[in-house]
């Protein structure tokens, strides 16, 4: 049975087109329109979670506890306050997700991918290469401590310049072309950043899934930090946490995104309550959350999030029973039908959103392979092209997809403003006779049923990926069985993670599989990194990544000239200071890439299986499941996410404000 319809096929198209065309939208525009006077606001409510704490004197009234110009929230529908929001993840690590979820950023980017103040009440640009930040007037910590420029200027100078914290300095999205920022305290609500040259890099940073952090809470970090603490209670401290130093102890309290002490103050819009490790981890709504809805009700809605770990062997299942509110994470599309079957007993509907990679499985020739054989094989852009052509993606969707995926190349998706139907049909139809004919031309002899090397080696190739995947093992078995036809046989090696990337980066590894590039959804201000030789984790030529990442210090310059060229193209993209400068060079860096078949994309676009409480409301029905820019479930913001009443019986508060039972 085919997962779809044409009601909802129709639907999803009609979204993905409307994706489209917002994408289209210039950045100054839309930063224009969120820098507009807010709306007048209903009167401010209590939320009935905190009633109990505000009549004892324990918690300010929330006029109090709001910035006073909080940020309006704009929801498909004003919700009510209350309930429990159930996820199951794998990992008490999995604390970090409701940094990515919660997706409170200075800046975030919208469903139609551009990026506009959050946490900041607006933001002064000149030039692409100085930023004023405006924070918000009254805005509070999660302890209800004031969030001022002394939490940046702490950051700047305590914690990214302190050489015992941060022997690299400042991350490398502040440093373009390797120059640091010009910090200025403008009052105790600006800050304010500037270079010489344009960075268009920062904004993306702040905006990200797993953001940058520019600033940290200064009250609470400074009795960790050895400038600030008192020498004999920094020692006391750092003796009852059993670590060896006070770097040490400082990172195990202060790190914002790993989500880890229940006592860090923080603006995300639901704080940890349980220290982990746990079993169960219950999230808590932040009583000085800067966020309302047009009825006056403080966001989020939802009082409580609750994590229950379990393997992830087991969350489909577990998931299929009811016992999650909303979950993605751990479940796949082999996953749907299961799921599907449990709707009506179980109390959940399963939306089906796209996926945002460049292609849900990528073959990566190692341009830098070791053996000087295959070397000089892997670079000749003819053996590659020829890979590709002998990919029946059209068998892979549908044995594995139902027909549903996006067959094409490694490239950008249809949702991006840079996509154009030749990226993706590039060297990817199915050509058996063509792929032969370049092989011999290359002069690959065939002995019988395989192709032999200059060498006189059969041309054996083994790809090797990150740990066991039935995915990937099914979709490499329909690809041998086509490479077959070229005299090439294919085997697999999977292995554990550590030890795939220590052998990519080494040379040892002929060839890989994973995941495409993890932004299918560019626009012409988001960075064209990854179709550049930028980093060693890029498969296909790790160690020219690893020459740029360090300068030179490491690794091989780029030696092809296609290569050298993207490299050049990113550079410049990297000085432009306009959209139209910056989509012009896109498009060569993408004609390039899909020329080239630097990378060997399969199918893109594969759903991703969502399960939604019926009773959950504000989840978009068709959505794209992404990570960044995407934050999965973050760039739709759950603050915003509520329940409706249950049909039959009402829950009600306990006498002690505790959360409601559901």
């Amino acid at each position: 049975m085919r997962p779809s319809s044409p009601a909802r096929e129709g639907a999803a198209a009609g979204e993905t087109q409307r994706g489209a065309m917002l994408t289209r939208r210039t950045l100054g525009a839309l930063l224009l329109s969120a820098l507009l006077p807010v709306p007048a606001r209903a009167a401010l409510q209590e939320t009935p979670f905190f009633a109990h704490r505000v009549k004892g004197g324990k918690l300010p009234p929330v006029a109090q506890r709001i910035p006073r110009a909080p940020s309006l929230a704009e929801l498909e529908t004003l919700g009510r306050p209350g309930g429990d929001l159930r996820m199951l993840m794998a990992s008490a690590k999995d604390t970090r997700l409701m940094v990515v979820y919660g997706y409170a950023r200075l800046v975030t980017y919208t469903p139609a991918l551009a990026i506009v103040p959050d946490i900041l009440e607006n933001l002064d640009i000149k030039d692409g290469r100085s930023f004023s930040l405006h924070l918000r007037p009254g805005h509070k910590w999660s302890d209800g401590k004031p969030f001022t420029a002394e939490d940046f200027r702490f950051w700047f100078e305590d914690v990214a310049g302190n050489k015992e914290l941060s022997p690299a300095g400042l991350p490398s999205a502040m440093l373009p072309d390797g120059e640091v920022p010009q910090f200025q305290v403008a009052d105790p609500e600006t800050v304010r950043f500037t270079w010489s040259r344009p960075n268009p890099l920062f904004l993306p940073a702040l905006a990200g899934a797993y953001p940058l952090f520019i600033y940290t809470p200064a009250h609470y970090l400074k009795k960790f930090h050895v400038k600030y603490a008192d020498k004999d209670k920094l020692a006391a401290l750092i003796n009852a946490a059993g670590v060896r130093d006070w770097q040490t102890l400082f990172f195990k309290h202060g790190a914002m995104y790993r989500n880890r002490d229940p006592k860090l103050p923080t603006l995300e819009p639901w704080v940890l309550k349980t220290k982990p490790p746990a079993e169960r981890i219950i999230f808590e709504r932040n009583p000085y959350y800067y966020r309302v809805d047009g009825a006056g009700h403080q966001l989020p809605y939802i009082d409580r999030v609750i994590f229950t770990i379990a393997d992830p062997k087991i969350i489909p299942a577990k998931t299929g029973t009811g016992q999650s509110d909303l979950q993605a994470r751990y479940l796949s599309f082999d996953d749907y039908t299961f799921l599907k079957a449990g709707e009506a007993e179980n109390g959940y509907h399963v939306r089906l959103w796209r996926s945002g990679p460049g292609s849900q499985l990528t073959l990566y020739p190692n341009l830098n392979v070791d053996d000087p054989v295959w070397r000089k094989l892997m670079r000749d852009v003819r053996f590659r092209r020829a890979l590709s052509l002998a990919v029946n993606r059209h068998e892979v969707n549908e044995v594995m997809y139902y027909g549903l995926a996006l067959e094409g190349q490694n490239t950008v998706l249809p949702q991006s403003p840079l996509y154009r139907p030749r990226y993706r049909d590039a060297w990817a139809s199915y050509n058996l006779d063509a792929a032969n004919r370049l092989l011999d031309e290359i002069g690959l002899k065939r002995v019988g049923d395989l192709r032999l090397l200059p060498d006189g080696r059969t041309a054996d190739i083994i790809i090797e990926d990150s740990g066991e995947s039935t995915e990937k093992s099914d979709a490499l078995e329909l690809i041998r069985d086509s490479w077959r036809h070229l005299g090439i046989r294919l085997f697999t090696r999977p292995m554990q993670l550590t030890l795939f990337r220590e052998r990519v980066f080494s040379g040892k590894t002929l060839m890989s599989i994973d995941k495409g590039i993890e932004n299918g959804l560019a626009t012409a201000d988001m960075s064209p990194a990854e179709f550049a030789p930028t980093s060693q984790v890029q498969l296909q030529w790790p160690k020219w990544g690893q020459y740029f990442q360090t300068k030179g210090a490491a690794g091989q310059p780029p030696d092809l000239p296609g290569a050298v060229r993207l490299m050049a193209l990113y550079k410049a993209w990297l000085d432009a200071t306009d959209s139209a400068t910056r989509a012009k060079l896109w498009h060569e860096m993408l004609t390039i890439w899909a020329d080239e078949v630097y990378t060997i994309g399969t199918i893109a676009g594969v759903e991703q299986p969502v399960v939604v409480n019926d009773r959950l409301r504000n989840v978009p029905v068709h959505g794209m499941y992404n990570w960044n820019p995407g934050a999965q479930f973050g760039i739709y913001k759950p603050d915003g996410f509520w329940f409706a009443p249950a049909a039959a019986k009402t829950a009600s508060a306990a006498a002690d404000g505790s959360p409601t039972v559901r």
